[in-house]
């Protein structure tokens, strides 16, 4: 028989039938001392429970402690055990029942029942307990969790009720949980009536407005907390976000130096989720160079580090360079890949056509790492095959999909199979599966599909169903989202849309422009009319739009207003079309200039007439 290797943690059998005194207290000594530790196993807490049981009992005054530490460890690894410890001691007291709502709040799969214990709590029967100021930050953490706002709003006005709106501590969980739930404005309106703030609050807040988009908020928030407290390093996180989110690299720069200079003390340099930040900010921004240099002197990474920098690579078309990455993580420095990893990988391959390579990593991710693909992966092994032209086999992944293809899918088979002029029945049954999954729900969306099937239906000369479809748009009250484009000059931003004549400088940008167009001529330049209006005009109408297209206002502005030898950065909400990306390739030949576009989809990087996607977007 096998014999137990636990180590003894009482040497003698103890007997409590003589109610020796000294003994008890001894024996008490002997388990606080032992439930001091900062992590005890199960198995042995269990062995101080035990000798719990059998020498003091629940009554004396001296096993309320030992019972909440008990209580305590086990939470912390075993919340079955816990519950049960719990639900022995006949009278727990509000730090008994704000240590197990804890244990359950903190859990991965069981927050949903953070709430059950909570109503327990104040609806006990003959129970003096009251929730207290530990309580609350808990059970709004859970119901962030779980999304569950009227309960949530419940639970506030239970705070209000015992007079804890004013506790930062209880705010702050109040904060994130309305922001979590999409109620920014709820959240904004404690926050300003808090009369004491911490970093936490300023933090949440600052990140709030990341999460939601509103970038420049959450930077004039950062600047109003420098004022009061110095931020640390979420805020840094939260800030360098923002940067990415804007693509303002100038910016971004700064806060990098901020962390670099600023930050020294709190040991921020080092920081594995402050770096992977600025990372995924440099990617994001455009400089990818930068980004590999940030990576490279990392001396700590995680998961999420390798991921940023192979999505990073994905995002600028560096196919080669993302799959020799994971092969350093894999291989070298012994990192398990999980699914964003794949999903950096399957984007890597697409933007360069890669479709066996596509298909090798799928099946890695599901045999060897035994990953469940998810929509992200589908939709990009998907894609993957449409724009090579395989239709009929993306059609076949759709239908093996275990879940409904959204309509990012049936728009990205539309557009191949637009590029690739297959067949008019197919393209429009395309389009009714993005009309029916989108619906009006989301018209700026939805008008990239319409927009589609406008092409579709000019590219086959049916000029009287590019009007129904523009008829039918104007009936659902869907509009074609503008093109925007964005450029950074001297730490400003300066937004422009197409045929945009509001600019200061507009007069000189529009004659810089005739001067360009001018030197295409002379090289030869043909107008691509496949990005003009859907209209049965003449070519020079045509070419008059295709000409003030936002990313040509920009990258004129930019020329203007650059020093020789500084890149041009732009940044566009839509894709670049086939006549912007021609033209955009002859200006960085012509002026010497290299001209990074980020476009919905990708960064182009345009130098001495090539770009970096090879013509494949």
């Amino acid at each position: 028989m096998a014999t137990s290797t636990l180590p003894l943690l009482f040497s003698t059998t103890i007997t409590t039938s003589n109610h020796d005194q000294p003994f008890i207290h001894n024996n008490h000594t002997h388990l606080i001392h032992l439930l001091t530790q900062p992590t005890i196993l199960i198995s042995h807490l269990k062995q101080i429970h035990a000798q719990t049981l059998r020498t003091i009992h629940t009554n004396h005054p001296k096993a309320l402690f030992l019972y909440t530490r008990i209580l305590h460890h086990s939470s912390l690894t075993n919340l079955d055990y816990a519950t049960k410890v719990f639900h022995h001691y006949d009278n727990p007291n509000s730090f008994m029942w704000n240590t197990l709502i804890r244990g359950y709040a903190r859990s991965t799969s069981h927050k949903d029942k953070v709430m059950e214990l909570y109503k327990a709590m104040i609806s006990e029967e003959g129970s003096v307990v009251v929730p207290d100021n530990h309580t609350y930050p808990f059970v709004l953490k859970a119901c962030a969790y779980i999304f569950s706002l009227c309960e949530g709003k419940q639970v506030h006005a239970h705070v209000f009720k015992l007079g804890f709106e004013s506790d930062t501590h209880i705010c702050n969980s109040l904060i994130h949980f309305y922001s979590t739930c999409g109620c920014l404005d709820l959240a904004k309106k404690i926050f300003h009536k808090m009369s004491r703030k911490n970093e936490v609050s300023w933090n949440i807040m600052i990140d709030s407005h990341v999460n939601v988009g509103e970038f420049d908020t959450a930077l004039q928030l950062f600047r109003d907390m420098q004022k009061v407290h110095q931020p640390d390093g979420y805020t840094m996180q939260s800030v360098t976000s923002a940067c990415a989110g804007l693509g303002a690299l100038s910016l971004g720069i700064w806060v990098h130096v901020y962390v670099l200079k600023k930050c020294f003390d709190k040991n921020m340099q080092s920081d594995v989720f402050v770096n992977t930040c600025l990372v995924d900010m440099y990617c994001k921004c455009g400089s990818l160079k930068m980004a590999q240099d940030v990576f490279e002197r990392m001396p700590f990474r995680d998961v999420n580090s390798w991921n940023s920098i192979i999505l990073g690579f994905a995002l600028h078309g560096k196919a080669e360079s993302a799959l020799h990455y994971y092969t350093r993580m894999v291989k070298i420095e012994r990192f398990v890949p999980n699914s964003i990893t794949f999903v950096g990988l399957l984007s890597a391959c697409n933007h360069r056509g890669m479709v066996n390579e596509g298909l090798m990593y799928f099946n890695i991710m599901t045999k060897e790492y035994n990953i469940e693909p998810r929509l992200e992966h589908y939709g990009c092994l998907i894609d993957l095959f449409a724009r090579s032209g395989r239709i009929e086999e993306a059609m076949k992944w759709v239908s093996q999909m275990p879940m409904k293809p959204d309509a990012v899918i049936w728009r990205s088979l539309l557009d191949a199979c637009y590029k690739k002029q297959k067949n008019l029945e197919l393209s429009v049954e395309m389009a009714k599966h993005v009309f029916e999954l989108e619906g009006n729900n989301d018209c700026s969306s939805s008008s990239g599909a319409y927009v589609l099937l406008s092409k579709v239906y000019a590219s086959a000369n049916k000029w009287n169903d590019v009007g129904l479809v523009r008829k039918l748009m104007s009936e659902k009250g869907v509009t074609k989202e503008p093109g925007c484009s964005l450029i950074e000059i001297n730490g400003a931003t300066h937004e422009f849309f197409a045929g945009d004549t509001t600019h200061p400088q507009r007069e000189s940008i529009y004659k810089f422009m005739n001067e360009v167009e001018k030197k295409l001529e002379s090289i030869g330049y043909v107008p691509d009319f496949s990005g003009a209006p859907l209209v049965d005009e003449n070519d020079d109408g045509k070419e008059k739009t295709l000409k003030v297209h936002s990313e040509r206002l920009a990258i004129a502005f930019g020329l203007l207003n650059s020093r020789p030898g500084i890149p041009i950065r732009v940044y566009k909400n839509l894709r670049v079309c086939n006549d912007c990306h021609k033209v955009i390739k002859l200006i960085s030949r012509i002026y010497n200039v290299e001209i990074t576009v980020r476009d919905r989809a990708r960064f182009h990087h345009f130098n001495d007439g090539t770009c970096s996607c090879m013509d494949y977007w």
